[in-house]
C-alpha cells in the first residue's frame, strides 16, 4: 500500500503540474510566473498577504528579477500592489480582479471535481487525509530547502 500511495503522490503532482503549466500557457506565463501566482494566492488564503521580499524568498530570486517578476504580472493583469495603510513604504501583492477571474474560469472545473471527490469521504476520514497531507508538504518543504542549501554551497563553474 505504501507503494501505491507513493505512485498516486507522484501522479498527482505531475497531473497537477501539467494542469499549471496549461493555465501558464494559455495565458503567457512562464513557470516562476506561475509559482509566483501560487504563493500569492497561498498568502492571501492564510490572510497574511505576500510582499515582495517574502516572494523572492520563496522563490529564490534577487529583489531586481522580483521587481521584474512583479512589474510583469501586475502589466498582465494578475496582481497588484497595495501600500500598507499603516505603513505606506510596506507594499503588499494580491490577485487583481482579472487574474482572479482568469483562475477561476480555468481552475473552477477542478475546484468542483475536488469538491465532488471530497464529498465522498466522512469528516473524520478527511481529517487523517488532512494530517497525512499536511505532513507530507512540510517533508516536501523540508528536503526542498535543504536541496536549496546544497545548491547553494555548491561552486558555480
Amino acid at each position: 500500500m505504501v507503494a501505491e500511495i507513493t505512485n498516486n503522490l507522484r501522479r498527482y503532482s505531475v497531473d497537477a503540474q501539467h494542469i499549471g503549466h496549461a493555465f501558464a500557457g494559455l495565458h503567457g506565463l512562464n513557470p516562476t510566473d506561475l509559482h509566483a501566482l501560487i504563493a500569492v494566492m497561498d498568502a492571501e488564503l492564510t490572510g497574511d498577504p505576500i510582499t515582495p521580499g517574502r516572494l523572492g524568498e520563496q522563490l529564490n530570486l534577487s529583489s531586481g528579477s522580483v521587481t521584474a517578476l512583479i512589474d510583469r504580472l501586475e502589466r498582465a493583469g494578475h496582481i497588484r500592489r497595495d501600500r500598507d495603510t499603516a505603513d505606506r513604504r510596506k507594499v503588499f501583492l494580491h490577485y487583481a480582479d482579472q487574474g482572479a477571474a482568469l483562475a477561476m474560469s480555468f481552475f473552477g472545473p477542478l475546484g468542483r471535481r475536488t469538491d465532488e471527490v471530497m464529498a465522498r469521504f466522512s469528516d473524520e476520514e478527511l481529517e487523517i487525509v488532512h494530517r497525512f497531507m499536511a505532513t507530507m508538504v512540510d517533508s516536501m518543504r523540508a528536503h526542498r530547502d535543504a536541496v536549496r542549501a546544497e545548491s547553494a554551497r555548491r561552486p558555480t563553474s
